[in-house]
């Protein structure tokens, strides 16, 4: 339908259209002013706004580092919009990692860690310069490597020793992600830093299926919707639990537009006793998505 009304009505018609009506039910602006309007109006609602930046590339849309530094730069620009903004307290912000890295690194990358798990102490080190050497990744590749581990340094300083500064996404449809989210806690508890959590039920799953029948893996998505449903609902569970406990070390967004996992979250931290202006939970819906949920939890 999108590529309909672009062919009829032309690019500056379908921007005339598109503007006051799709793109202002989900979009918060295109430059500082824009944002920082709707940033005030949702803070009046009780709101605290998230910037997330939709950057980001998929296989075979590589196009070089300038770009990478360039989006580095416009998230840094986000950064700087939420920290100096009366309207956001305890700022926070969304980005892709495949806006800093090649997608096809990535990928590559995934599947040596799978084949042989890398140190952790090996990638800080790599982050800090030391000249690091990684098995399996021609010398482009490294540096490339180097070059987007660099940038997220600029990002996040110094990882999550005393905060959680930098967190994940942890996406609920596929089969591993209780294994995932289990094994990030027993790292943060043994190599000793904070750890945040951006809990989903997930939005690739075309591309996850579509990647596994090609490299002839098993699905690795939940079978139904009542799985999916269960893994979202076990490790929110899981990161409850350890906030309860110390709150100080873990934080979790609750990032859902399902009404029965929201009201599961908010019982749960009531059960629990945990701190509900404390900062160690919130939850997240998009922009125009689920606003009565949203407006409901302000």
């Amino acid at each position: 339908m999108m590529s309909v009304a672009r062919t009829l009505l032309g690019r500056r018609g379908f921007s005339l259209l598109l503007r006051p009506t799709v793109y202002a039910q989900f979009v918060a602006g295109e430059n500082e002013s824009e944002i920082s309007q709707s940033m005030e109006k949702l803070s009046l609602l009780g709101l605290r706004p998230m910037l997330a930046v939709p950057i980001e590339e998929d296989l075979g849309e590589s196009t070089g580092e300038k770009r990478y530094d360039d989006n580095m730069e416009a998230m840094l620009e986000c950064v700087r919009m939420s920290y100096s903004n009366a309207w956001s307290k305890d700022p926070m912000m969304q980005l892709k990692i495949t806006a800093l890295l090649s997608p096809e690194l990535c990928v590559k990358l995934t599947t040596l860690i799978a084949q042989q798990p890398y140190d952790l102490n090996l990638l800080v080190r790599a982050m800090d310069g030391e000249p690091i050497s990684f098995p399996g990744l021609d010398e482009s590749e490294v540096t490339h490597f180097l070059c987007g581990l660099h940038r997220l340094n600029k990002i996040g300083e110094k990882f999550n020793k005393d905060e959680a500064w930098i967190w994940n996404t942890y996406q609920c449809y596929l089969k591993e992600s209780r294994s995932l989210l289990l094994e990030a806690l027993r790292l943060s508890k043994d190599e000793g830093f904070c750890l945040g959590v951006k809990l989903v039920r997930g939005a690739y799953m075309d591309k996850e299926r579509k990647l596994a029948e090609k490299e002839g893996r098993l699905d690795p998505i939940h079978k139904s919707w009542e799985d999916t449903n269960d893994s979202y609902n076990g490790s929110l569970d899981v990161m409850l639990e350890v906030i309860s406990q110390r709150p100080e070390r873990y934080r979790i967004i609750v990032a859902s537009h399902n009404e029965e996992s929201v009201r599961r979250a908010a019982k749960r931290i009531e059960e629990l006793g945990i701190d509900k202006d404390g900062g160690s939970v919130c939850f997240g819906q998009l922009l125009g998505m689920c606003d009565h949920v949203s407006l409901t939890l302000g």
